[in-house]
């Protein structure tokens, strides 16, 4: 198959682009000012990030500043790199994420990667998550974690993004935001912060509404997020996390095959059309931290959390493939309550004449999920609810204990270790059960010990070097585990989960006060990988492959190159390939992996290179002016590399006018266009779609209008 092709060759390679933005910004950067003092909670450690051994980026999460709306968690992760997050214009399925590879075979949702939001998971113990719930109003910062440490999160932590809230502010402050634009795209948005007494409040809620770039799109989405933080004193602080998302109806367009998006990129896929598939979501979630400090020497935080996602999805199952009796129907009801608890003790002490800093903890999570399934149709109309064809309890439970340890074993050295136990346990209990669809209850446990090292030296002051290593290791998630391959009853209880082995090289220089450079080399090596070993009537069944390699380089520059100047830059080369060669399943229906794959294959969902660059320029009051560049080098789509998305570069520009209008009170007004050259490009791909539909293309030149007012 051959790939969609741009109508216009506009591309730029990121290797050009960055080194090019780069050139001389370590001499203009010596009299801006000096960069923040950032306290950061991915490593569970009261350490900069600059000191730590480990990949860690920490971005503001202000997306207003440059002109965008706060939507997307893609909006707020320009300049750092490992990291690919991909907008999909759908948003039944939600944003695409990957780090360093990890995340890129998700078909829908988030795996591979562990999610949080206030320290609470927004990832299940079956692996799977979902950023639909981020709320950026609210937000202060967003820290991606990647690497070796990563593993210390436990199953399916090939990297962790974590979103915090901002604390309420001394004085009182509300924002209120609306913006539009292209695509009949609107937002509302309002956010309140402030303290009364010992309680700092931090309050948002927001609506989106959007026609859609593509037929068949539509969304009306709100969501809202309150941080509250008690200080009843004596060291102890309480914050509670509350969240609520409903999703009413998104359309799903479904992807294109590469004929189609040669015809009209925009157009819905007829299927998406007859079976009106669509997707509406309710979630409500609820998080307490209770943190104390009963010695300067000592601290405990407890947390625990509960929350309920119900979701209702009408996909686009034909009519005959349901005739089969083991078919669950086009119509997906699951309804999951979800929760947990994690207690940790930090130590700080001295051991050699040297400091140190001591964690322990443990924590468990479980989800109960009745899914139902329903057949999309009702006599001839197609679309609607129909008969029951599935009910069943999906539950999963996860206990884990973990410990890090750091130490400043030398003046110039430091060493990091940290070591990890996890047990994951799968229980199915099937309730429907007929003479031609047999009970496929069961239960399968998994459990793994991921150890962690670092070890870092400080040459001079603004310098560091370090090299780190980690286990870490996946299980299959209920998706791949619901059926056999073998068309017995059951969980797949043969799926073993994958392990890896992670490795990084790492140095970190401040190029001035102001200006950091950051640059990684890594790989991680991985065996019993997932593939699909049959889609069948509706039925996708999976095997462990063998090994796989990922491996690559990471750069970032991020600070101020001159006052009222600022860039964000990052660049990723990743070299993604299968180890060992396999039988792939290809084709519509696929009854049995008969396709050869070689060993040396790229894996599929992962481009070669990509990066992204903003530069920023203006202050508090007055003029803002930015310029955003992203690009992606081309894609596979499926395991035999035959379904091939081309890569592209976008260029996005934005202004702002800020006022104060007199105690306190500013209004920003912004305008900001994406994708300025107007380059036809594949945003993201589905791998491995059993129907070749893998391209989900991205829109045109676009435009964006927004306002804020701040009392």
């Amino acid at each position: 198959m051959r790939p969609p092709v741009p109508r216009r060759d506009r591309r730029l390679t990121v290797a050009a682009a960055v080194p090019l933005a780069l050139a001389g910004a370590a001499a203009a950067a010596q009299q801006a000012a000096p960069l923040p003092a950032v306290q950061v909670n991915a490593t569970r450690l009261d350490i900069p990030p600059f000191d730590l051994p480990a990949a860690l980026s920490v971005v503001s999460a202000a997306p207003a500043d440059a002109g965008l709306p706060g939507v997307n968690l893609s909006e707020v992760l320009t300049g750092v790199p490992g990291i690919l997050a991909r907008d999909r214009q759908n948003y039944a399925q939600d944003e695409q994420l990957s780090i360093r590879g990890f995340g890129a075979r998700a078909t829908f949702g988030v795996r591979g990667i562990r999610l949080y939001v206030d320290g609470v998971p927004a990832t299940l113990p079956d692996g799977q998550g979902q950023v639909s719930h981020f709320n950026l109003d609210a937000a202060e910062r967003v820290e991606v974690l990647r690497g070796p440490f990563s593993v210390l999160y436990g199953n399916a932590a090939g990297g962790v993004v974590q979103l915090w809230s901002a604390p309420g502010t001394a004085t009182p402050q509300t924002v209120l935001g609306v913006d539009g634009g292209s695509h009949d795209s609107f937002r509302y948005s309002v956010d309140t912060r402030g303290t009364a007494g010992a309680l700092d409040y931090n309050v948002a809620a927001a609506q989106f509404l959007a026609g859609g770039y593509r037929a068949h799109s539509r969304v009306d989405r709100r969501s809202a997020h309150a941080r509250l933080g008690f200080d009843p004193g004596r060291g102890r602080q309480l914050v509670l996390v509350l969240d609520g998302f409903d999703q009413l109806r998104a359309q799903d367009p479904l992807g294109l095959t590469a004929a189609q998006v040669r015809a009209d990129p925009r157009q819905a896929d007829p299927a998406a059309i007859r079976f009106d598939t669509r997707k509406s979501t309710r979630q409500g979630q609820a998080g307490l931290v209770y943190a104390w400090r009963p010695e300067q020497a000592d601290e405990m935080r407890a947390m625990v959390y509960y929350g309920q996602r119900r979701i209702e999805q009408y996909q686009s199952i034909p009519v005959a493939t349901q005739a089969d009796p083991l078919q669950s129907g086009g119509v997906v009801a699951p309804a999951t309550n979800y929760g947990g608890v994690d207690a940790r003790w930090t130590h700080r002490g001295e051991l050699a004449a040297r400091a140190y800093e001591f964690v322990l903890g443990l924590g468990g999570d479980y989800q109960r999920q009745r899914r139902l399934g329903y057949e999309n149709f009702l006599g001839d109309a197609l679309g609607v609810r129909g008969r029951l064809r599935r009910d069943e309890n999906d539950n999963a439970a996860d206990v884990d204990a973990y410990a890090q340890w750091y130490w400043r074993v030398a003046p110039r050295w430091t060493l990091l270790l940290g070591l990890r136990r996890d047990a994951v346990r799968f229980a199915e209990h099937d309730f429907y059960v007929t003479p031609a669809n047999p009970d496929d209850s069961g239960h399968v446990r998994y459990a793994a010990t991921t150890p962690v090292a670092g070890v870092q030296f400080r040459p001079a002051d603004a310098l560091r070097f370090y090299v780190s290593y980690g286990r870490g290791f996946e299980t299959p998630g209920y998706n791949e585990l619901g059926y056999r391959s073998d068309g017995r009853p059951g969980l797949a209880f043969d799926l073993r989960p994958a392990r890896s082995r992670h490795y990084e090289a790492g140095v970190k220089w401040r190029a001035s006060r102001a200006l950091e450079l950051d640059a990684a080399a890594f790989r991680a090596d991985t065996r019993d990988e997932l593939a699909v070993a049959s889609s069948l009537d509706g039925r996708t069944t999976y095997r462990n492959v063998g090994a796989t390699r990922r491996q690559g380089v990471e750069l970032s520059l991020d600070g101020e190159l001159a006052p009222r100047w600022r860039l964000a830059a990052a660049y990723t080369h990743l070299d993604a390939r299968f180890g060992r060669g396999f039988l792939a399943c290809t084709g519509t229906p696929c009854a049995t992996a008969a396709t050869p794959i070689r060993a040396g294959t790229r894996l599929p969902g992962v481009p070669a290179d990509y990066g992204s660059l903003r530069l920023a320029h203006g202050g508090a009051l007055g003029w803002r002016e930015g310029l955003t560049l992203s690009a992606t080098g081309a894609t596979t789509a499926n395991d035999a590399g035959t379904a091939r998305a081309a890569g592209y570069a976008l260029l996005g520009l934005d202004a702002a006018y800020v006022l104060a209008l007199g105690e306190g009170a500013r209004l920003q007004l912004s305008a900001r266009v994406d994708n300025l050259a107007d380059c036809r490009y594949i945003g993201s791909v589905i791998v491995n779609d059993g129907s070749g539909r893998y391209f989900e293309p991205g829109p045109g030149r676009s435009w964006m209008l927004g306002a804020r007012l701040a009392f």
